[in-house]
């Protein structure tokens, strides 16, 4: 294919990126000096404020108390400082979450397993819709200790927004491991884990 003066245009515009080419970088240096002291600014404050996000390799409610809360539902009333003396495995699920309802059958293996050795799954549901809960637990035989908090007061207090989450809280209610997304909780390094607290 040729332009309209008759030359190969791959040429033409192999040879007009050149010359954009060129003028760009030779515009580089002016522009890096005029941009300089907002980067010397800007990039600190970004810097520290991104290390307020990350404070440490552990989150913060590890090795502190566990928030108590009271869930009631129309089945039952939760308190969560109740079940101290036991190992807690504190999970926010909902109905609606397709990893929660992955890790779910898991959940319940494991507590099987480890019921004898004082190790008990509360999950917490989100579910706003009770019927689906209801119906959710029965067709799935969930056999947990499961309570509806359709508010989701609970998982606030623990800054649980996206699920599943799940809290490991010792036999003396301290936090010592925080699961984000769902979790085969039948692994031997898990139940390993488990049954030393």
């Amino acid at each position: 294919m040729t332009d309209t003066v008759g030359r190969p245009r791959t040429v033409a515009v192999a040879g007009i990126d050149r010359i954009h080419y060129y003028n760009w970088v030779r515009r580089l240096p002016r522009f890096a000096g005029a941009i300089a002291p907002v980067f010397i600014i800007v990039l600190p404050a970004i810097l520290l404020t991104l290390s307020g996000c990350y404070s440490g390799s552990r989150p913060s409610r590890i090795g502190a108390a566990a928030p108590d809360f009271t869930v009631r539902d129309s089945d039952r009333t939760v308190t969560l400082s109740q079940l101290r003396g036991q190992v807690v495995v504190l999970n926010f699920w909902a109905t609606w979450c397709p990893p929660c309802v992955e890790e779910l059958p898991s959940l319940v293996r494991m507590q099987q397993r480890m019921k004898s050795h004082g190790v008990i799954v509360l999950a917490v549901s989100v579910d706003a819709d009770e019927n689906n809960y209801r119906r959710f637990l029965k067709d799935h035989d969930v056999n947990l200790l499961s309570v509806r908090d359709p508010d989701q007061k609970s998982s606030g207090l623990y800054g649980t927004f996206k699920f599943p989450e799940t809290y490991v809280i010792d036999r003396n209610g301290v936090v010592r491991r925080k699961f984000i997304g769902a979790v085969d909780w039948t692994e031997p390094e898990v139940i390993d884990f488990l049954g030393k607290l």
